[in-house]
């Protein structure tokens, strides 16, 4: 039986239809994934949200992207622990608390040290005149953030034990409501949320961190989705490479940017931008080696449960290296 030239139209026209499914099908790496990322009020990761450039890079990839925000790293990394984002940024302290609470994260990336951008803070008109000034009185701050490590060596610098002082536990904006109330004496605290502070507040510096911590910006994943997708991973921090090369040279603009982003006016904004450091790199042997720090620290004072490697949450091929 003969067919006619619609039929044979219809057939090649199937024809197509079902290479084309076939091609699909065969090509799993073209099908639409998410990457979930988490942030927070800050930083190159909160710039490159804003310029929408991580999406224009990953679109030909078919991945799309979906960010959360968090009022601080620990929250972030208990997101991450859960299975509710993929990747994101933090400071010193959260990835040791998290990885002794058995998240199974990985360092990828970190900023160079930051220690202007985080400090104890009392009211303008406090009579608490230095660190050891604040034997015996009550400081807040975020449990398992950054900043308690700058508290423990601010302390020790001072002559004091951590025991010496009262310790509330409290997240950013509900830090800030007893800071301004004086139900606490001191508060620990971190850009853009120190700058905000000292602009509206008035608030005093009695010590940041300069010449006590570094305070790095680290870039983590959930291991199993770096594993799985290493090719988007990568993207990501090429993408953050070169927007710090950008910001760096363009203060002005970082702070147009931003301002909107975190909520606050631009002069608070170019104070916290002036004070974060520029230059993401890869984590290294040497960086892992002041986490490792920090975490017999966080043991010696029992505020994690068990002594931590930190080369169990490092990528594979700077494990070896860290563990020597």
């Amino acid at each position: 039986m003969t067919m006619t030239s619609t039929q044979k139209k219809n057939s090649g026209l199937r024809g197509l239809l079902l290479a084309g499914l076939g091609l699909l099908l065969a090509l799993p790496a073209l099908a639409q994934t998410e990457l979930r990322i988490g942030y927070q009020k800050y930083g190159t990761l909160t710039l490159l949200k804003a310029k929408g450039d991580l999406e224009k890079r990953l679109a030909p990839q078919g991945v799309t992207v979906k960010w959360t925000e968090f009022p601080a790293g620990p929250q972030l990394l208990e997101g991450l622990n859960v299975g509710s984002i993929d990747f994101g940024t933090v400071g010193e302290a959260p990835p040791i608390f998290a990885q002794a609470a058995g998240a199974d994260l990985v360092y990828l990336a970190n900023q160079p040290p930051a220690p202007s951008a985080e400090a104890i803070v009392v009211p303008k008109d406090s009579a608490i005149k230095s660190v050891a000034g604040l034997k015996g009185k009550k400081v807040v701050l975020n449990k398992g953030s950054n900043v308690h490590y700058l508290l423990v060596k601010a302390l020790e610098r001072a002559g004091l034990k951590y025991s010496d002082v009262q310790v509330v536990f409290l997240p950013p904006a509900d830090a800030r409501a007893a800071f301004e109330r004086g139900s606490v004496d001191a508060w620990v605290i971190w850009d853009p949320f120190l700058a905000a502070a000292e602009k509206q507040l008035g608030a005093r510096v009695l010590a940041d961190g300069r010449g006590l911590v570094s305070n790095h910006q680290f870039y983590l994943a959930a291991r199993g989705y770096a594993d799985k997708q290493p090719q988007v991973v990568q993207a990501v921090i090429e993408e953050l490479a070169r927007l710090d090369r950008w910001a760096e040279g363009n203060p002005k603009e970082v702070a147009q940017f931003l301002a909107p982003q975190i909520g606050l006016d631009l002069a608070i904004t170019e104070l916290a931008a002036g004070r974060f450091s520029y230059g993401i790199q890869p984590i290294s042997a040497a960086a892992a080696a002041e986490q490792q720090k920090i975490a017999n620290v966080f043991f010696d004072l029992k505020l994690i449960p068990k002594p931590l490697k930190i080369a169990d949450a490092l990528p594979k091929t700077l494990r070896t290296a860290s563990s020597n």
